[in-house]
């Protein structure tokens, strides 16, 4: 075996096989860095009789230290489909994202089999030229910094509530874009179309008669060495996310198949007819767009399915059809430090359509998903909008070891503290602390208002954002609606909600601040039926106040000195003095007013003095 440094492109060769063949490692070795491994086979194509989505399987194992890694692997048609569009040639690929510095060692298994992937037996079917090849490659740490997620490592459930990193173990909280749940109908990206044979589109369905996504007015946001492909493609989509990062925006969430459902416009497949296949172009062009996401701090959010297609797979079972989808997203993506396995859009039955999936059948379904993920994966579940159906479907769930939490749709904005709160409370006391987020507010046809329409968004600031946030939620999503211009379909500028962005990013970054781990809701601590309190009581409490004129107590049980400063949640900035600097003493005890008693709210800190 030879150690190799740093080269952009490294060839290996068997030292256990008489056919010489080679195995190319491409990319940066350096820790949380995605590297290729690059594998010659036999010439076929997408459309083969031998499946090579089904019928070839390459797993790829990566051991260093006692940290091993088996990756699957998957057909990449002539290896630069992206580009060439190619669906056929005899190039496999194993995407790995190494979590330690030093010396890594792998071992190649590569066999043809009917439904090999399905299998798992390490020797079942026929050996090809590359199984059995090994080789090695050094890694040395991350030169990155900033956002930059190969500079904190991978996104993982901490246990407490909350995503952390990896390698930083700091927190993360979740500020991200709901809409458009069709992000990747772009028009840039091959075999991207509407598919619809119905004449009447109900409200809330994408119009097929219209154009897919262009974000030509972010294309102004793409920049000097940012990516593209094809003389130019990808550039509105690029700028579109630069632009929401620049905002402090740090999620995108997009459905990978809403075949029969609202935007009819989006599949990994090489036809919408096709369910074993995959279009090898497409999803190259997807990673593009993936990798730039890791490299500007934006988690991938992945919404597998819709509740209209739930059951369009093995009839919501994990058979064949969902087996071979769910391994060709993990094979292709999981290696992007952070990522979101999301069951599926408003999972389970509703009234309007009967057919969904049972709780076991998600059970499955969160399972199959963990096996065949190399790494530390976060799974959670989209709910439908109404506390019936929430409790319905999400109580069965309660801490059941491969679910980390839901993703929660409130239809009512005047709920979300509540709602929040239930599941925060009722998964930890099951013995396993969900990670709950917010990811779509109500109404559904509203939602968050353009800028235009709701210049303040005094209501979603207050109800929803901030009462996520002090109920516990490890972060937020927004989705627009669709009787408003920009809809959750058709969003082409994410300016339209900028004044919005901001007011989501100052409370966030606030969270981020506070050691929210050691934290909990506490409101039996103050003396307030509106505000909020979120503490670690004896050492820091934070109190929402909507309305910072009206003056509120802190029950203390301990004779404590405390600073009190006042945070603006409308404008940010820094900790201001209010009309009270210091408290202290047992009991209830008056925190004062704010700087400015205008009637808006505010935020109180209160921190033990040391």
């Amino acid at each position: 075996m030879n150690k190799f440094l740093l080269l952009p492109l490294i060839v290996l060769f068997s030292c256990n096989s008489t056919q010489k063949k080679t195995v190319n490692l491409n990319r940066e070795l350096k820790k949380w860095h995605s590297i290729t491994l690059e594998i010659e086979g036999s010439e076929t194509s997408e459309w083969a009789k031998e499946n090579p989505f089904l019928d070839y399987r390459l797993e790829v194992t990566f051991k260093n230290n006692g940290h091993s890694y088996k990756v699957p692997g998957f057909y990449a048609a002539d290896g630069n489909a992206a580009e060439t569009s190619a669906d056929k040639g005899n190039i496999w690929k194993v995407r790995f994202l190494p979590d330690q510095t030093g010396e890594w060692n792998y071992t190649v298994s590569f066999r043809k089999g009917k439904d090999i992937v399905l299998n798992s037996r390490p020797q079942y079917g026929e050996a090809l030229s590359a199984d059995g090849f090994s080789g090695s490659f050094y890694i040395e740490e991350s030169d990155k910094n900033g956002p930059d997620f190969r500079s904190k490592g991978r996104l993982v459930n901490g246990g407490k509530g909350y995503l952390k990193f990896l390698e930083t173990g700091e927190v993360w909280i979740k500020n991200g874009a709901d809409s458009p749940e069709n992000f990747l109908a772009y028009e840039g990206f091959d075999q991207t179309l509407r598919y619809s044979l119905k004449t009447e589109v109900r409200e809330g369905e994408a119009d097929p008669k219209k154009d897919l996504h262009k974000y030509e007015p972010h294309i102004k946001d793409w920049k000097q060495g940012d990516p593209s492909w094809q003389s130019g493609k990808g550039k509105g989509i690029i700028g579109a996310l630069n632009y929401l990062a620049s905002e402090g925006v740090n999620s995108q969430y997009m459905l990978t198949m809403n075949i029969m459902g609202d935007g009819k416009d989006v599949w990994p497949y090489n036809d919408h007819n096709e369910r074993y296949r995959f279009d090898c172009s497409k999803l190259d062009q997807w990673e593009i767009v993936f990798s730039h996401m890791d490299k500007l701090g934006m988690m991938i959010h992945f919404v597998i399915q819709e509740t209209e297609n739930e059951t369009l797979l093995d009839n919501g079972n994990t058979d064949v059809q969902r087996m071979v989808y769910l391994r060709e997203l993990v094979a292709r993506f999981s290696h992007h430090p952070a990522v979101t396995w999301n069951l599926g859009e408003e999972n389970g039955p509703a009234d309007w359509s009967p057919l969904g999936q049972s709780d076991q059948q998600k059970k499955a379904m969160a399972d199959y998903l963990k096996s065949i993920n190399p790494y530390p994966c976060f799974v959670v579940l989209h709910t439908h909008s109404d506390d019936e159906k929430q409790d319905k479907y999400l109580e069965p769930m309660l801490g059941y070891e491969n679910l980390d939490g839901p993703s929660m749709q409130i239809g009512n904005p005047f709920r979300v503290y509540e709602r929040i709160s239930k599941w925060v409370n009722e998964s930890k006391d099951a013995g396993k602390r969900w990670v709950v987020n917010l990811d779509e507010i109500g109404q559904h046809w509203k939602g968050v208002l353009p800028d235009s329409f709701d210049e303040n968004h005094d209501t979603v600031r207050y109800q929803c954002l901030w009462g996520t946030l002090m109920a516990g939620g490890a972060g937020v999503e927004w989705y627009f609606g669709y009787r408003y211009p920009e809809t959750d379909l058709t969003c082409e500028d994410f300016r339209s909600r900028e004044k919005w962005w901001k007011q989501s990013t100052i409370a966030t970054s606030f969270f981020k601040s506070l050691p929210v781990e050691e934290m909990q809701p506490a409101n039996q601590l103050i003396d307030s039926n509106e505000g909020w309190c979120f503490a670690n009581p004896g050492n820091i409490y934070v109190i929402y106040l909507p309305d910072g004129n009206k003056k509120v107590n802190i029950y203390s049980e301990e004779n404590n000195e405390y600073q009190v400063r006042w945070f603006n949640p409308r404008k940010g900035g820094d900790l201001q003095k209010g009309s009270i600097d210091l408290i202290t003493g047992i009991g209830n005890i008056g925190i004062g007013t704010p700087p400015e008693t205008n009637g808006k709210d505010w935020v109180a800190v209160i921190k033990r003095n040391s």
